[in-house]
């Protein structure tokens, strides 16, 4: 992986952390999946480490997780 991967769920916690990750690591260098509406990749998040969002994906490996705004639970319902 290239790109650091932003998961989030479109929450105003995720938005704003959201548009703070963009403007620190610039939008060339981030993708951002929002889950909520894209559910086909909550699978690839959960693969990847993600146990709650917002969260970031580093090009390492990392799943970084920022300011809780919700489990990968309450995102699958």
């Amino acid at each position: 992986m290239s790109k650091s991967i932003f998961y989030h769920a479109g929450c105003p916690v995720c938005v704003s952390a959201e548009n703070d990750i963009l403007n620190l690591i610039g939008t060339e260098n981030v993708e951002v999946v929002n889950i909520g509406e894209n559910r086909a990749r909550i699978k690839e998040a959960e693969e990847a480490g993600v146990k709650s969002v917002p969260a970031l994906v580093t090009p390492n490996g990392n799943a970084l997780h920022i300011n809780f705004g919700a489990s990968m639970e309450d995102v699958k319902g």
